[in-house]
């Protein structure tokens, strides 16, 4: 019997529109808003990742991944093989708090910092990493943070 070895795929399915430029926060949230599922996004946390080309245009949007009520894991390895595969040059993190809190926690700000330095060592841009309620967002990049 031969050994057989698995195929790993990410497919890629880019907007048939005109591509949306991201030019700041607002932009960025109200885009990931229009596309979070808004009758989950009080209940669970999720991560997602909105990829962009050079001029700052969404490539598109994964979830990387959907925790509980109070969390969510972020593999690193997972992350970065989605924003290498989809050619990004720069990417948006965001994840919500279900409670509504929009302020980050000392566990957002490491994880933060694990994935910038990453993305440093890549050449890959973080602009940003968004934290998303219904009502607002809280934005590294536009309090300093970044």
């Amino acid at each position: 019997m031969k050994n057989t070895i698995s195929e790993i795929q990410l497919k890629y399915h880019p907007f048939k529109s005109p591509k949306t430029k991201i030019t700041n926060s607002n932009d960025a949230f109200t885009f990931l808003l229009d596309h979070w599922n808004l009758d989950t996004i009080e209940l669970q946390e999720e991560f997602k990742i909105l990829l962009l080309n050079r001029a700052n245009e969404i490539l598109g949007i994964h979830t990387l991944s959907k925790g509980g009520m109070t969390g969510t894991l972020v593999d690193l390895r997972l992350l970065f093989a989605v924003v290498i595969k989809s050619a990004a040059c720069s990417f948006i993190m965001v994840h919500n708090h279900p409670s509504g809190n929009l302020k980050p926690s000392e566990q957002d700000k490491r994880l933060f910092r694990k994935i910038t330095n990453a993305a440093e060592f890549l050449d890959i841009q973080v602009l940003d990493n968004m934290i998303i309620s219904k009502k607002g967002y809280f934005s590294f990049t536009d309090e300093g943070e970044l």
